[in-house]
């Protein structure tokens, strides 16, 4: 029975980790991302980027100052200091491709670890 030897064992577990924290979902963000925006806020006392006002609330007075007050609040932190910036931006990020393109990319990084694998193999006997 065939045993991956040690150099074949790291390959197999980086590629397997890599493509577990990296696969994305059909809808939101990839486990390895989210597991950086909890990391980045665990208790999640950050504040967020509000979201823009609906055209139908700009004549409401009270809306648009409690929106510019949670925009201010968020300026505030935001220029506070570099790593409040740092973790604010860690806990907005978002996977960096389209799902579609991301599995491609992951099944190719599979595709070539496997050959690495076997090739490492074939050097040994």
């Amino acid at each position: 029975m065939w045993q991956p030897n040690t150099a074949q064992w790291r390959i197999i577990w980086i590629v397997a980790v890599l493509l577990i924290l990296c696969w994305p979902p059909d809808k939101g963000r990839s486990l390895g991302v989210k597991i950086t925006n909890w990391i980045a806020d665990p208790r999640n006392t950050l504040p967020t980027m509000p979201e823009p006002l609906p055209i139908a609330l700009d004549d409401n007075g009270d809306a648009v100052s409690e929106h510019d007050a949670l925009a201010a609040e968020y300026y505030r932190q935001y220029e506070s200091s570099a790593l409040t910036r740092y973790r604010m931006k860690l806990k907005e990020a978002t996977d960096p491709f389209d799902p579609s393109t991301e599995r491609q990319i992951l099944v190719g990084i599979g595709i070539l670890s496997a050959l690495a694998v076997w090739r490492i193999n074939g050097k040994r006997m």
